[in-house]
């Protein structure tokens, strides 16, 4: 409860925020991101970002925490957040809610990114038809690599979760689903790889009990994304900031082992696209 509490406070504290008048220049860039991991996890990641953007662009730049992926969405709509970490899925989202959301940079990884699938040992779960009559967990909704596309390879290999699991539920989050899955609460899930290798190096799930059985094929997935009523020029400077960033060097590699990459580059709305595809004949995209 205290840690709903926290995030919903914060969250709170976003929407409170000052709007630029038009034509003024922004005085305080507001970064957020999907969470899609522990309100802590994410502050430990995203702080030292906001710090260093804050140094390059020579302004002030605010990390906060939202309670859901939609705020995220409503808050860059609301012109309330200027800059959000998103999924794919969620930038399709907020690209549509807006009109004019746009990526920036993603991290080259996210160009063939996957989803892992997992089960504990004890189901003699191995391949994706074990999965029926089976209990099933996905992340968040509205997540790329813990929903949307496992639910879309799923289709594609004849498993209809509606029709085709004993019951399948959202834990929120990946790492919870791994928690999830680790306890007992469901016998399988899916969720992002990046997480559930940070999970394995970091010995915060059991390898001895949890398995992957399944990797989807790869899609395109996390984008840093800003508002498309950004100032132009702040926009380069941004991108520019992100993209000089070195793994030869110790501090960049810090702030990039933060996101669990080597380098980001340049992507456009129109790589997007598959993903609103797949959302689409998901059911989850209009």
């Amino acid at each position: 409860m205290k840690r709903g509490l926290a995030v919903l406070v914060i969250g709170a504290a976003i929407f409170g925020a000052t709007i630029a008048q038009a034509g003024e220049p922004l005085r305080e860039l507001r970064v957020s991101a999907i969470p899609d991991e522990n309100p802590n996890e994410l502050m430990r990641i995203y702080t030292p970002f906001a710090d260093y953007l804050s140094k390059e662009l020579n302004m002030k730049v605010t990390y906060t925490n939202v309670v859901d992926y939609a705020a995220t969405v409503e808050g860059l709509a609301a012109k309330k957040l200027d800059m959000v970490w998103y999924g794919g899925f969620t930038y399709v989202q907020a690209r549509k809610r807006t009109g004019d959301a746009l990526p920036l940079v993603s991290r080259e990884e996210d160009l063939q990114f996957h989803s892992k699938f997992i089960a504990r040992k004890d189901t003699g779960i191995t391949k994706l038809a074990d999965l029926k009559g089976k209990t099933f967990s996905f992340g968040s909704v509205s997540s790329t690599s813990g929903h949307l596309m496992p639910r879309y390879f799923l289709l594609q290999n004849g498993i209809n979760p509606e029709k085709d699991f004993a019951k399948f539920s959202f834990s929120g989050a990946h790492d919870a689903t791994a928690l999830w899955v680790e306890s007992g609460k469901v016998d399988a899930g899916a969720l992002n790889e990046a997480v559930w290798d940070k999970l394995v190096q970091t010995k915060k799930v059991d390898t001895g009990k949890v398995v992957v059985f399944w990797t989807t094929p790869p899609f395109v997935d996390y984008v840093w994304t800003v508002r498309g009523d950004l100032d132009k020029g702040l926009q380069e400077r941004i991108a520019s900031a992100l993209l000089k960033l070195d793994s030869r060097k110790p501090d960049d590699k810090r702030l990039l082992n933060l996101h669990r990459t080597k380098k980001y580059v340049r992507v456009q709305p129109e790589e997007f696209k598959p993903v609103e595809e797949a959302a689409i004949a998901a059911g989850l995209l209009k």
